[in-house]
């Protein structure tokens, strides 16, 4: 290891330089979010005299303790920066938004390291943390003065001033500050739904990819203030007196915030809503009318971004990933019989539509096979379809729609089922870690035919980053979604397009109101 010196705005920086790829940890681009500045925008940041060490994570924002990652803590607002080189090249930039729903998770996870997206890819990777939960997403405009103003979207804000940290000082580290992609998984993805509908973001980035995290539509303030009543009821602090709220331990914050559903929770467990259709009780973005004007994909794509390529997709079997992440084994032992009492509890009479549907798309598939179709889709999949038909309305900037659809081997506890393409399980494909000197991950199993799908998909969105249109050796021509042709690419060892994939699954889900 060989340490590496770059000077931006703030002052000097030094990183270390490792197989040909130069790392900078632990940067922070905004100040303090604690005392004072709790709920608030972040004080101003100040430079520094001499040479900051850039060679550590920063700490995440307050949530359980990461494994390998400092302490979590209130002042969380850091970046990490991978780049081939700090020269005067102008590299596409790639700012990737971790998931994590909107209450855990960090810019440092070992799955999404940008090493050898930079190595390979000549790109620069940017992550960052951000306010999460209850301290970045609490909705205080209606109690609070002018000051707080935006409140229920500071941990979003949080990143649209790390882009505008990337606008400032990207050029230091060999990036290009006007060829910006903005992506994420899962909360990643709904996180960039948002920022691709945010004035304030608009003029930071270029294109944008969301995965597996559709976010169509967001929190009302109705739904974020009755969450709020619920935060000060159980802390039995009068809403008048809500200032008490900064003197709150953020320990006890996040004993509290634990009480609340971890993402939003969705209408899905309503008979008859779609799908994508927030309820109250959680923290999230927050529909203001200001910082968001307007859900993200509701009533359409936004205006703001038509001229923004985007990808946006889902992997195939999204639901086998929560069946190991809450061991529950119940979906692997179920029969035709038992099937039809899981869908009815939550859809009532629709059930016995759903599964006719699916048995006749999928003739060959085991009640247990329908039921990880049928999650995956409605977790995942019905909300990117949403997005693609909605920015391909617009016939101007394309929308790429995919399916991520390599198969690990590897099975779920207490079952003899494969994890298949679980929820998440993209992420170090997509960031070519998938290779034989990559650290080992449990989801994507011991096959090497994975070397190979990890290879494309990096390509695809490396090359996306650099031109707005994916493409990659050995991969067919990937055409944009069209309301026509409803072209889709299965990504794999071997790529596919698809035109009309999953046609009658869809229809059925319209008929029944659920998309």
């Amino acid at each position: 290891m060989e340490f590496v010196e770059t000077e931006i705005l703030y002052g000097k920086l030094r990183g270390k330089r490792e197989n040909g790829v130069s790392i900078f940890k632990g940067i922070p681009y905004a100040g303090s979010v604690s005392g004072a500045y709790r709920f608030r925008r972040p004080a101003k940041l100040e430079p520094w005299t001499g040479v900051r060490d850039a060679l550590k994570l920063g700490a995440p924002a307050i949530q359980p303790p990461r494994q390998n990652e400092p302490e979590p803590a209130e002042d969380c607002l850091f970046l990490n920066v991978w780049t081939p080189a700090n020269d005067d090249k102008k590299r596409p930039v790639m700012f990737y938004s971790h998931g994590g729903g909107f209450v855990i998770g960090s810019g440092g996870s070992p799955m999404q390291d940008g090493s050898n997206l930079a190595r390979n890819f000549d790109v620069v990777v940017v992550q960052s943390n951000h306010r999460l939960g209850l301290l970045g997403f609490l909705y205080l405009d209606d109690l609070a003065d002018s000051e707080y103003a935006g409140s229920g979207n500071q941990g979003i804000l949080d990143i649209v001033d790390a882009l505008a940290w990337v606008k400032q000082n990207i050029s230091a580290f060999g990036g290009d500050p006007d060829n910006v992609m903005i992506f994420g998984e899962s909360g990643g993805g709904a996180k960039t739904s948002c920022l691709y509908a945010m004035p304030a973001a608009a003029p930071y980035f270029n294109k944008a990819s969301i995965e597996s995290g559709p976010g169509v539509r967001m929190y009302t303030p109705e739904m974020a203030a009755a969450t709020t009543a619920l935060v000060l009821q159980e802390l039995n602090i009068a809403a008048k007196d809500w200032r008490k709220l900064l003197a709150v331990p953020a320990a006890e914050l996040l004993r509290l915030q634990s009480k609340f559903a971890p993402v939003p929770p969705f209408q899905e467990k309503q008979k008859a809503a779609r799908i994508t259709e927030p309820v109250a009780g959680g923290f999230g973005p927050v529909v203001d009318g200001i910082v968001l004007p307007y859900h993200p994909f509701d009533p359409s794509a936004p205006d703001i971004s038509k001229d923004k390529p985007l990808i946006t997709g889902w992997n195939e079997d999204e639901y086998t990933f929560f069946a190991w992440q809450r061991a529950d084994t119940s979906a692997f032992k179920l029969d035709f019989a038992g099937l039809q009492a899981k869908l009815e509890a939550q859809y009532g009479d629709d059930a016995k539509q759903i599964i006719a549907t699916y048995r006749k798309t999928l003739p060959n598939a085991s009640a247990t096979d329908l039921f990880v179709a049928i999650a995956s889709i409605t977790m995942m999949g019905l909300g990117s379809v949403e997005i693609a038909e909605k920015k391909a309305v617009q016939r101007a900037a394309p929308v790429y729609l995919y399916h991520f659809g390599y198969k690990s081997e590897m099975k779920i506890p207490g079952t003899d089922y494969a994890l298949g393409t679980p929820h998440a399980m993209d992420i170090s494909f997509k960031f070519n870690n998938e290779t034989p000197n990559s650290q080992h991950d449990f989801l994507s199993g011991n096959r090497p035919e994975r070397f190979i799908a990890s290879h494309k998909m990096a390509a695809l969105w490396t090359s996306f980053a650099r031109s707005g249109k994916p493409t990659a050796e050995g991969v067919p021509t990937w055409p944009a979604y069209t309301l026509e042709e409803r072209s889709s690419l299965r990504i794999d060892t071997e790529c596919e397009v698809i035109s009309h994939r999953f046609s009658e699954e869809l229809a059925m889900w319209r008929a029944i109101g659920r998309l």
